[in-house]
């Protein structure tokens, strides 16, 4: 029996905890599904395929189902029904979460918020489609809106992994019942590393739209005047790196070396470990100049470090008012 931070006691039985170990576990392989769905994405840009099923929407080429498609039609048809499956796991998890917790449970919350931008996921890409702003399309309005798609695509990811953890953690954490510690240091480092992302996808789309022929022509590109306007902002995405990475330091040193919870200073040296692999692949990436493999493996790179990112920055920045406490 224990006893919350608004004065209720709850029993938990071994059946009680058996079904929170699954439902956890549901979570996260819920929040891997998602990485999965983003990273296929990712190869329907790079392969230029993001208009394979023309520019219909929900159908594709004006099927539910194309008949004789072309590899791009079976490259993105393939990502519509991720994303389908995506909103039909999200459904089962905000039920599933609303089962099996108590009432103003922060689990709920982050649930309920990635249904949320699970919807609005769909309608920007939608939009994309409609608008035509896919495949080889160098529209001005493309990286605006690939920028909106993608932050909402890290806002859902980092619901769907807050989900987890506050499901996964010692201490149940319910809404009125969290204080904050460094929100401000906090919520400037996260909007830093969301930076990281939305500036290396638009690098990504100007590699894919605007090919180099070699590393040297990629660098001059980057500071002439006369490249196209979304190759020059390639550089925002090491800038960006650079401002993330004091946060990120500022982050590892509170985990690591002043955490007393062993879980934080583990996740501190998974965020280490992915955050050196993601400055190999980056640089791995410029050398061979962009290629869809490189594009795709540092993409799931960079989704696994936000993941990381956004659970350790929970962990070490929300506690409980009044904790639980056995009686």
């Amino acid at each position: 029996m224990a006893t919350g931070a608004i004065g209720v006691k709850v029993a938990r039985g071994a059946g009680e905890r058996a079904t929170g170990v699954w439902l956890r576990r549901f979570a996260w392989a819920v929040v891997v599904y998602n990485v999965l769905v983003i990273v296929w994405g990712a190869v329907v840009r790079a392969t230029g395929s993001g208009a394979g099923c023309g520019n219909h929407w929900p159908l594709c080429n004006g099927q539910m189902v194309p008949l004789n498609p072309r590899v791009a039609t079976v490259i993105e048809f393939t990502h519509r029904m991720m994303s389908g499956g995506t909103l039909v796991l999200i459904v089962a998890l905000v039920v599933w979460v609303f089962r099996g917790t108590v009432e103003k449970h922060l689990a709920r919350s982050f649930a309920i918020a990635g249904l949320v931008l699970t919807l609005n996921e769909a309608l920007l890409g939608a939009l994309l489609v409609k608008l035509g702003l896919t495949a080889t399309s160098t529209s001005p309005l493309r990286p605006p809106m690939l920028a909106l798609h993608l932050s909402n695509t890290l806002l859902l990811l980092g619901a769907l992994a807050l989900t987890a953890h506050f499901l996964g953690r010692k201490t149940t954490m319910l809404r009125g019942a969290v204080r904050f510690e460094h929100k401000a240091s906090a919520i400037v480092g996260l909007l830093a590393a969301m930076a990281i992302g939305v500036t290396g996808s638009l690098a990504a789309l100007g590699d894919t739209l605007f090919p180099s022929t070699s590393l040297r022509s990629a660098l001059a590109a980057d500071f002439s005047s006369s490249a196209e306007w979304l190759v020059r902002l390639r550089i925002l995405h090491p800038a960006s790196a650079v401002v993330a990475g004091v946060f990120i330091l500022w982050l590892l040193w509170r985990a690591v070396f002043t955490a007393r919870d062993v879980e934080h200073r583990e996740l501190g040296l998974w965020l280490a470990g992915l955050l050196g692999f993601q400055f190999l692949l980056g640089g791995l990436d410029v050398l061979l100049r962009a290629p869809v493999w490189m594009q795709v493996l540092h993409l799931g790179g960079a989704d696994a470090f936000w993941c990381v990112l956004v659970v350790l920055t929970a962990g070490v920045t929300m506690l409980t008012k009044a904790p639980l406490r056995s009686v």
